[in-house]
């Protein structure tokens, strides 16, 4: 009977792996979390671009900054929800204030978590909680939730929930596309078929409510856009007659049909790219 159950227990611990060691937090200031075994893989070279290069959002820019670095000097901050158009340097401002605050020494690290992994957030707080000489900013990424996804529930904890509650070493900021994290029908499903149609809509939109900070981003226009692509050229050195960038630029945010952040980096890899010139 034993050997039958030393045989079970070998072949539970291959199917369910037992989790590796938490990482010291010295070999690297980002982290990815992966769960199943739980681990926290290093990044060794985050991509990301300089926080100077971020044209067009500078109150986003300036709240963001201020709120990060006052948590990773230790005091009080909000978790953030940075929503609105696409490409418009969301993701891009949470990584580059992280590194703004470690260029100044601050013991700050950036754990990315997926959005189809939040079921274990409780498990990757208790590893973060446990490490007091580090703060944490707990990083997620295009989030929003479908009709019958319920991972938002454990968000929830995460946020504001819970007796345990969010452990003080770690901040959440999110980015998405939707202010509420919901698709706008599901909400307006809800009003127009539920029993109790106020009710099932705070379940929906508490979730966003839960953030202290909501920083919109919104579509920019066709200086701002040109102003970034700009900056792109003089912080690479691309030189290129004012006019003819000018022309060339706005005639490739026409062939995409959109004007962004994203567009106008895209519009400089392809000028760059010509004029033998690594980004």
């Amino acid at each position: 009977m034993s050997d039958a159950l030393t045989r079970i227990a070998k072949a539970l611990e291959r199917m369910a792996p037992v989790p590796a060691d938490p990482p010291s937090f010295t070999e690297a200031t980002a982290f990815i979390w992966q769960p199943d075994p739980d681990r926290l893989d290093p990044v060794s070279a985050v991509s990301r671009v300089d926080l100077v290069q971020l044209i067009g959002i500078d109150r986003a820019r300036d709240i963001l900054l201020a709120n990060t670095l006052q948590f990773a000097r230790g005091a009080a901050a909000n978790n953030a929800l940075l929503w609105g158009a696409r490409g418009m340097g969301k993701s891009s401002l949470v990584k580059a204030v992280h590194a703004q605050a470690v260029s100044e020494g601050l013991p700050l690290i950036l754990v990315e978590i997926a959005r189809e992994d939040l079921g274990s957030v409780g498990r990757l707080l208790a590893i973060l909680g446990s490490a007091t000489d580090r703060r944490f900013v707990l990083f997620s990424d295009d989030l929003s939730f479908s009709h019958d996804d319920t991972q938002y529930k454990s968000l929830k904890a995460v946020l504001d929930g819970g007796i345990a509650g969010r452990p003080e070493n770690v901040i959440l900021y999110a980015t998405s596309n939707r202010r509420h994290l919901m698709p706008r029908d599901m909400i307006e499903n809800e009003r127009s078929t539920a029993i109790q149609p106020g009710e099932s809509v705070e379940e929906k939109v508490s979730l966003s409510d839960r953030f202290g900070l909501w920083l919109g981003f919104h579509p920019c226009d066709q200086d701002q856009y040109l102003a970034m692509v700009q900056g792109y050229c003089d912080a690479y050195g691309v030189e290129i007659a004012k006019e003819d960038l000018r022309a060339q630029a706005i005639e490739w945010q026409a062939t995409r049909g959109a004007r962004s952040g994203r567009v106008a980096w895209q519009f400089f890899t392809d000028l760059a790219g010509r004029n033998g010139i690594r980004v």
